[in-house]
């Protein structure tokens, strides 16, 4: 797809709540209008147990979300989303029954919105944004606070996206200059440029790594292997791009994103790594995108997104008996959207981030899934 057709107009505060929200380069996210959905059945075993609000405060969404048990959930994102000067950066924490924001320390300017957050542990958990000081924002830290990381290589006009961490090892990702850039930690901080492009997303498990996003015309992952990160072969997706990725073992992975079309429509993207190669999924052609996804470990996986079609609804995909079926949150009232922006698996649990828009004013949500009463779980 020719790059010209991503710059395509969009509402105004469609386009600075994505751009502040970090959503935007290279894909743009669009909302749309439609009567009818082609999800339009839902996956029994599983329903929504609570649609919450880590009670951020006034235009405030969430980005990401990471945890280590159901009683040790993080999860990051932005109050004031509107101010670009003065919004600021959250990091908040779930501990089975409440969410508790959790300060940044040791940087007098602050963190701006933050994207991304990975938690090792609960003592080790790092974050990656904005800094008010035009930085980049890494952080690290744990339950008592998160202290900003001076990496020496990333500068003002780099774009951090997501952070994938393990212990001794921490993987950033996003652009510099248009082309996709790879921070990694160490004894010495280490910075990979690629192709043109931008990454959106990355995950780690053991010695092997993934990064996907897209380079304007389709999507692109790149692999790490021996401590340099190639680019692999994907199926020719025109228009396509990708937000997050999974990785179960060296055989399984999975990679979500979208397919943006000239008549507007976005088409949701699954690719699922077979050991081999990547193969692109069969779903309906709704109009949807998809945000995060995550996994059990078992061959189990959930993306979340949003649905065009059934907007006010928040939106996932539950990969269940061989096929990706929706799995839905209650309808509110009124006019809304609902975006979940970003989905974890703890325990029996399945939890997504996100926020909801509202008479032009956001709301963060969280919102939780899990077995219905008497119902086995898959």
């Amino acid at each position: 797809m020719p790059r010209r057709l991503m710059r395509c107009a969009v509402p105004l505060c469609v386009f600075l709540a994505g751009l502040l929200a970090g959503q935007l380069p290279l894909a743009p996210s669009l909302a749309h209008v439609s009567t009818a959905s082609a999800w339009s059945a839902t996956v029994p075993e599983e329903v929504v147990r609570q649609a919450s609000s880590a009670r951020l405060g006034r235009d405030a969404a969430l980005a990401d979300v990471s945890g280590v048990s159901g009683t040790a959930v993080w999860a990051v994102g932005q109050t004031g989303l509107w101010d670009v000067w003065r919004n600021r950066g959250i990091v908040t924490r779930w501990n089975g029954a409440s969410w508790t924001e959790v300060p940044t320390r040791g940087d007098a300017t602050g963190a701006g919105p933050l994207r991304s957050v990975s938690a090792v542990s609960d003592n080790e958990v790092w974050v990656v944004g904005d800094g008010h000081d035009g930085v980049p924002y890494v952080g690290r830290g744990g339950g008592s606070g998160i202290d900003r990381v001076v990496v020496p290589q990333v500068r003002a006009g780099d774009w951090l996206r997501a952070v994938a961490a393990e212990p001794g090892k921490a993987v950033i990702v996003g652009s510099r200059g248009g082309r996709v850039l790879v921070v990694t930690s160490g004894p010495a901080w280490k910075v990979h440029e690629g192709p043109d492009g931008v990454l959106h997303g990355v995950a780690l498990r053991g010695k092997d790594g993934w990064a996907v996003g897209n380079n304007g015309d389709e999507p692109l992952i790149l692999r790490m292997a021996g401590g340099a990160w190639k680019p692999v072969s994907l199926p020719g997706i025109e228009g396509g791009y990708l937000r997050d990725v999974y990785i179960t073992s060296a055989k399984r992975a999975v990679a979500v994103g979208g397919v943006f079309t000239e008549d507007g429509t976005t088409f949701p993207l699954i690719l699922r790594w077979d050991g081999r190669k990547w193969h692109r999924e069969t779903l309906p052609a709704g109009d949807a995108e998809l945000y995060g996804v995550t996994g059990d470990g078992k061959g189990g996986y959930w993306a979340s997104g949003y649905d065009a079609e059934r907007p006010g609804e928040a939106f996932l995909l539950r990969y269940t008996d061989k096929k990706w079926k929706p799995l839905r949150g209650e309808a509110g009232a009124g006019d809304r959207s609902v975006r979940l922006q970003a989905v974890v698996r703890t325990d029996d649990m399945t939890m997504a981030v996100g926020h909801v828009l509202a008479d032009d004013h956001y709301s963060d949500l969280v919102e939780t899934f899990g077995p219905a009463a008497g119902s086995p779980v898959r």
